[in-house]
This record gives structure tokens, sequence and C-alpha cells, in this order.
């Protein structure tokens, strides 16, 4: 910042022509302006200014150094104002990561009326079931599953999982509705094949493993909800995936006095960010738009 403000006061004694019109500009001591102009001087090894008791001119290396100089001001300026702008109004580009079964399902269909509120955010979506590294990314917000184990990251909940075992009514039908939890073992079941979601458990006091002898596995979520469609057999699915095909009938929810998961512990959706002490304007409204238009998806 010292360097940046010998220029300052450098290129206001060019153009006042003299040290204390510009220690007045400035608010300070004449000394003080002029102990940063022989810093400036020294540091670059020449003569920047002539010094008279009337006024203080320009070198021939002064003049060039001016010209340069004016440049960098304006320069920094124009950054300060950018800079003002995005804290101001939310623009510029937003890089999103999310999980692709929350993704298809949730977040891709709000994208539209989020880009009608804001229409100089330039959005980019990335949907993939890895875990970002938001920083080497520069990833602003990720949407994951699951616990957040990094604490230089904010995590805000969008909606809890709720996973239930669903099917269709032609599968039924065919197949008979399992009653208790060991029917399972009888029927044809679609399990999600991400690592920590291919087992399910019966959340009772005690968790419990259920035995699952037929199965599909596939790696998407929307791929469980086609398949489950398509009368192949049970899937345990997160209600935000399949709150409407469980609305217009098309999909039973099957044992619904029973809690089911396929991971040890109830989990829930976060929007993660990093932590700072100031959270751009687009991270910001983006944020809010979220948590604003996902309702509704906790409960069945």
């Amino acid at each position: 910042m010292s360097s940046l403000n010998r220029l300052l006061y450098f290129n206001c004694v060019v153009e006042t022509g003299s040290i204390s019109a510009a220690s007045r500009i400035f608010d300070v001591q004449p000394s003080s302006i002029s102990r940063q102009l022989t810093a400036l001087e020294q540091e670059l090894g020449v003569r920047l200014l002539n010094k008279t008791t009337r006024n203080t001119g320009l070198t021939e290396a002064g003049r060039k150094y001016y010209e340069f100089s004016q440049r960098i001001v304006s320069e920094f300026d124009e950054a300060k104002r950018a800079v003002n702008d995005l804290q101001e109004k939310p623009k510029g580009k937003l890089k999103i990561s999310m999980t692709v079964g929350f993704g298809e399902s949730v977040v891709l269909p709000l994208i539209p009326s989020f880009m009608k509120l804001y229409p100089d955010i330039d959005i980019k979506l990335e949907l993939t079931e890895r875990v970002v590294d938001l920083v080497e990314e520069n990833i602003d917000v990720a949407i994951r599953s699951g616990r957040l184990s990094d604490s230089s990251m904010i995590a805000k909940r969008l909606a809890f999982n709720n996973f239930l075992l669903c099917a269709s009514s032609k599968y039924l039908t065919n197949n008979g509705t399992p009653r208790r939890p060991e029917d399972l073992a009888n029927h044809q079941c679609i399990r999600y094949s991400y690592a920590r979601w291919q087992e399910w458990f019966l959340m009772a006091e005690q968790r419990t493993k259920l035995t699952i002898k037929n199965v599909i596995s596939v790696n998407s979520v929307n791929g469980q909800k086609q398949l489950v469609l398509n009368d192949t057999g049970l899937a345990l699915m997160p209600l935000w995936a399949i709150k409407d095909e469980l609305a217009n009938g098309s999909l039973t929810h099957v044992m619904p006095v029973y809690t089911f998961s396929p991971y040890e512990e109830l989990s829930a959706t976060y929007a993660i960010y990093l932590k700072r002490d100031m959270v751009s304007p687009k991270t910001r409204v983006f944020l809010d738009f979220l948590v604003a238009n996902i309702v509704g998806l906790d409960n069945e």
C-alpha cells in the first residue's frame, strides 16, 4: 500500500505543482509527502522531480514515470469500482457443483427462474458424484449429501433426504406387497450404487442392515426412478426425487410405518460454500433463492 501511496503523492505533486498543495489535498504534513517522494526516487535510483522554492517540476525520467503512474492509478481506481459494482449488484460467473440426483430433480428446474431474476450472473453447472475441492476448482457453491467435515466451509441445509421405500402399483400387484422388512429378501430391489448408499438399513432403536438378495444396481437416482416406474422392483429413494410420482399415484410408498436409509445415519442435502468474511452477492442471492424455493421437500 505504501508503494501506491507514493504514486498517489507523486501524481498529485506533478498535477498541482507543489508539495504543499498536495499535502492539503491528502491532509498530511508536507514532510510526510517529501519523505515518500524521496523513498520513491531511492527505490528507482533516479531523480524524478526538480524542486525549487517556488514550484516542483519533472525531470525527463519523471515525465516518463508520470505517464506510467497515471495509468497505474487509473487502473487501480477502475479495479475498485469494478469490485464495488460486484458487491452492489449480483453479477459475474457463478460456478456450482452438485450431486447428479439432487441437481437433476431439484436444482436444474429452478435455474430458469433464477436467471430471470439475475440476468447478469453467468452460471456454470457441474453435475458429479465426486467430492470437489472448492478452493482448487474455484467453486462458489457445492451441493452435497452427508456431513460437513471441513471446518473452513459453511453448510446450509436445503432438505432432509427422507428415504422412502417405493414401487409401482403394477409391480406390487404382480409380486405382492412386502409387509415386514424381512420380506424384502424375496423381492427384486433396485439399489443406488453410490459407494456410501449401497446398503439398506432399518432405522429403529437399533440400526439393522437388511438382507437383500435380488439386486439391480444403477449409478444414478433418476436411473433408479426410471426402473421402478417401469415395474422392475422396489427402490429406496429420497423424497425429493419422487414427490411428484407419489402425489400422482405412479409410485406407492411401501411399508410407511418403518424408516429406512441407505446409510447408517439419517442424512440431508446441503449447499456448501467457503467460510469468508464477505460472501459475494452472486453467491448470497443464489443461496437465498435455493432456500426460498426448495420448500416442502422434508414432508410427504
